[in-house]
């Protein structure tokens, strides 16, 4: 695999004491974060504070937090989140020249779920963007349409939970797609709950919790035991959502 664009993530400025700094994952930036892999995958339950990680990322590299491309400004662009405010990346010379060179040079994109189709009304057909209406498509074709479009060759990908749309089969797409893309360049940096993302070799896996940040094989992950258990024996884990069978 090809060398890192973006290698560390360092609090520029003194945190707050407020919520997203009362974060565990948050706090443990404080001694820096560093990208060892061109794909990383940030892994969590909800809360955890992996997202929000991921949009201050994009904030730092000049990406519209609620997703999009970077050195495009939409209707829709806020201010910096309260995380990309105090932080600061180290980027190599081939990332400072993707993420902050001239404008029309820029390769960074951020891959948000939640916000897609509302970045979807916003820019599909538009130049240097998918041709398709995604209203036209199923929800997973829509994701698949502008992963294909926008991840691809060198540049810096943020994801934000990709699979929320995706199948089985889908997520092994993508992660042929993520693979091809670090081979050529680019690095990706994705929060999910997937286990099938997760295992993509080689891959930089950061376990994201009230621990803070730790790095973590998949085979260890918290979520690959409960899927695997799961899978093995729902009732041990239905049992303590559903009401008992009336005897």
């Amino acid at each position: 695999m090809n060398s890192l664009l973006m290698t560390r993530l360092t609090f520029v400025s003194p945190p707050g004491d407020a919520w997203p700094f009362t974060l565990p994952a948050v706090q443990a930036l404080d001694g820096g974060l560093d990208f060892t892999a061109p794909v990383t995958f940030l892994v969590g339950e909800n809360g955890s504070g992996k997202s929000t990680i991921v949009e201050a990322i994009a904030d730092v590299c000049g990406i519209n937090s609620e997703g999009g491309k970077a050195g495009t400004k939409y209707s829709s662009t806020g201010a910096l989140t309260p995380l990309g405010e105090v932080l600061e990346a180290d980027l190599t010379g081939a990332g400072l020249r993707l993420i902050h060179g001239p404008r029309l040079k820029r390769r960074a994109f951020f891959f948000r779920a939640e916000t897609l189709f509302n970045l979807g009304n916003n820019v599909s057909g538009m130049y240097g963007f998918w041709e398709d209406d995604l209203t036209e498509q199923s929800h997973g074709e829509g994701f698949f349409t502008v992963l294909e479009t926008m991840i691809t060759g060198p540049g810096l990908y943020l994801l934000d939970e990709p699979e929320a749309a995706l199948s089985f089969t889908s997520c092994l797409r993508l992660i042929d797609l993520l693979d091809r893309v670090a081979k050529q360049g680019g690095q990706i940096i994705c929060a999910t709950h997937s286990p099938i993302l997760a295992s993509l070799p080689g891959a930089q896996i950061l376990e994201v919790g009230d621990h803070g940040i730790r790095t973590t094989p998949w085979d260890e992950l918290d979520i690959v035991d409960h899927w695997r258990r799961y899978l093995s024996k729902p009732g041990a884990y239905l049992r303590h959502f559903l009401e008992a069978p009336p005897s």
